[in-house]
């Protein structure tokens, strides 16, 4: 069986990046040369142990920072593989940078690293993925 799903952001309801969405992370990107880039501070609510940052929202930042590297391009495309390295905890309360890049692809297959930057430079969590392109207008299961 085949479910169709839309590619379309017309919805606005994307958790980490729409204004619209009332518990969303409201991550605003910037493309700036090579680099995909937003802030981000980590309220209470985003919390794993205490006053830090959950882990698995802290791979979301890393994910939609590649993913949005692609979209603001034109690149309609979904994560396909995704590792990611704790090497530093993320405090709640303290903005943190998030970047992303893209380091090699071929075909419909994208390559694309990301860094979560603590304020002095520090990096605190790494990723590298694996995006592919969807058709224009949907995606099959």
């Amino acid at each position: 069986m085949k479910i169709m799903y839309s590619v379309s952001r017309s919805d606005g309801m994307c958790f980490a990046c729409s204004p619209k969405n009332p518990i969303g992370l409201h991550l605003e990107f910037s493309l700036e040369g090579d680099v995909c880039r937003a802030t981000f501070t980590a309220g209470e609510e985003h919390q794993g142990w205490d006053g830090l940052l959950h882990g698995g929202l802290i791979a979301t930042l890393l994910d939609e920072a590649m993913a949005q590297w692609l979209w603001r391009r034109g690149v309609a495309a979904m994560t396909a593989e995704m590792l990611t390295r704790f090497s530093r905890p993320v405090p709640v309360g303290v903005p943190v940078t998030v970047e992303a890049w893209k380091v090699g692809g071929k075909g419909r297959l994208w390559e694309l690293s990301a860094r979560i930057i603590l304020p002095g430079g520090r990096v605190a969590a790494r990723a590298t993925a694996k995006f592919l392109t969807i058709k224009e207008g949907s995606l099959q299961t």
